[in-house]
């Protein structure tokens, strides 16, 4: 393989196709028709994103199929396709690639390129140290906690996820480039979200962890997995032996008790119940764990759990307690978790991704423990063209659990916002129906839950988080929980 540097630091590649069927561990192709001698500098399944050299992946998918872009591949230079069925490619259309454009058959394209682009990109797994951390809720808060732990062994490392990406788990082309990134530039270990998305459209394919995490299973994506139980199965993939060495799971969940007793690999538990001398906060939390005092600054008590995934994650990969106690005490405030928005205020005012039932039942459970005897107020929504199963169910927890609740929006997409605001209420018993309000407007919204709030009160924004953008529509305008209410608290000084 021939190489440059980039001037990002990043290598360059450009090496023959039959270097790359030579080095694949998995999706081999069924016949390959044309030449193997062509080089190959990048590779990718969208068409938009090929270059002179690019290996194009045909992937099909339900509203359009990447064979019938191929044309277009090889006329932007692609000099390979990754196809499913030969294809009639009219070569003429591009000087360059005439004659020269091979045809790699495999059963699956899908399947298939996550093991083309590792072997593209050299295995960049087998240079690092690759935890994947599944679960509903959790994910970006302990793969941040088991950054900060890896970097205190003086392990670098680098993170993969929901945060400035547009994927929790990116597609495995990009995937695979952005591994190899990561270890050209010095990073030792990388801890990588993964979605029940990527494990069932196989965008981990050519990935091996050392150590897979669950934190917990609620009620999530089902527009896609369509009961729980096959929701449960797309997470239980990432614990078999050709993804992950060992795997830690969460037993006070149930589901991480099957885990824990059914997946082939060494499978480890842990317990928030069976810690001791638990203190939380609004902004940090303690604990006891094996003779040591663990403090983190994060609040929340659902975050007892985040970081004791991370410790127990971490001393199974041979880090030493001292160096996970130190690590974790260093923990950044991970953003849209938790996150505590201060501006002079008498009240408090957090910032939560919580966007599932479960999820928005433990943000506004740790809220009521910060608050005390003071009110608990909410302001949330649920977002358009996704899973309206879970709407309901989100009405009635934060009725149930909160003194006061605002329904909003919360990126409507092509639906009506008021029409999923609806749903939401529809979940709420009459009994608590005057507990909860609508307001259509989110800035609104949480202008609204501040006028309400009076001293010691806790005001959770949930549903957002860190995203800065509000979708209406097909209109993407800029809208971030924590800047609007960091304007409203500041213009109420």
């Amino acid at each position: 393989m021939s190489e440059e540097v980039t001037a990002t630091g990043d290598r360059a590649v450009s090496e023959p196709l039959g270097d790359i069927l030579l080095r694949l561990r998995g999706g081999h192709p069924r016949r390959v028709h044309g030449s193997t001698e062509v080089v190959i500098t990048s590779i990718t399944h969208d068409s938009r994103d090929v270059v002179s050299g690019s290996l194009f992946c045909c992937v099909p998918g339900g509203r359009v199929d990447g064979h019938d872009f191929a044309v277009v591949a090889v006329a932007a230079g692609a000099r390979a396709l990754l196809v499913e069925r030969l294809l009639d490619i009219p070569l003429s259309q591009n000087s360059e690639t005439q004659n020269s454009v091979t045809q790699i058959v495999v059963q699956d394209v899908r399947t298939a390129m996550g093991y083309f682009a590792a072997s593209l990109f050299r295995h960049p797994c087998d240079e690092l140290t690759v935890v994947g951390v599944t679960g509903t809720n959790g994910k970006t808060t302990t793969t941040h906690l088991l950054a900060a732990i890896f970097n205190e062994a003086g392990r670098p490392a680098g993170v993969i996820g929901t945060i400035g990406a547009a994927r929790t788990t990116p597609e495995s082309t990009d995937l695979q480039r952005r591994l190899r990134s990561l270890a050209d530039n010095g990073k030792q270990s990388v801890m990588m979200e993964v979605s029940s998305h990527a494990l069932v459209l196989h965008r981990v394919n050519g990935c091996h962890f050392a150590a897979a995490v669950f934190t917990n299973l609620g009620h999530d994506h089902l527009d896609l997995h369509e009961t729980q139980e096959r929701y449960f199965a797309a997470k239980a993939l990432l614990f078999e032996p050709s993804l992950s060495t060992v795997g830690i799971a969460n037993v006070d969940d149930v589901h991480g008790r099957l885990l824990v007793d059914a997946q082939p690999i060494t499978m480890i538990g842990y317990s928030a119940a069976r810690l001791a001398d638990v203190e939380v906060s609004a902004s940090s939390h303690s604990y006891t764990w094996v003779d040591h005092r663990v403090t983190v600054p994060i609040g929340a008590r659902f975050n007892v759990e985040n970081s004791l995934a991370a410790a127990t994650t971490a001393r199974a990969l041979d880090i030493d307690v001292d160096t996970i106690v130190a690590g974790l005490a260093r923990t950044a405030p991970v953003p849209g978790r938790f996150e505590s928005i201060e501006a002079g205020q008498s009240f408090s005012v957090v910032v939560d991704y919580a966007h599932t039932p479960d999820g928005l039942a433990v943000a506004l459970a740790s809220a009521r423990e910060v608050a005390g005897s003071k009110r608990v107020i909410v302001v949330f929504g649920c977002g358009g063209d996704r899973d309206a199963h879970k709407r309901a169910p989100m009405g009635e927890t934060a009725a149930r659990l909160a003194d006061l609740t605002i329904v909003t929006s919360d990126n409507p997409r092509t639906e009506d916002p008021m029409s999923i605001i609806e749903a939401a209420v529809a979940g709420v018993p009459s009994s608590l129906r005057q507990r909860v309000s609508t307001q259509v407007d989110r800035r609104l919204a949480i202008e609204e839950a501040f006028a309400l709030a009076g001293e010691g009160d806790v005001v959770v924004i949930a549903g957002k988080g860190h995203e800065a953008t509000q979708t209406i529509g097909t209109s993407v305008g800029a809208f971030d929980d924590r800047v609007v209410a960091r304007e409203i608290l500041e213009s109420l000084q």
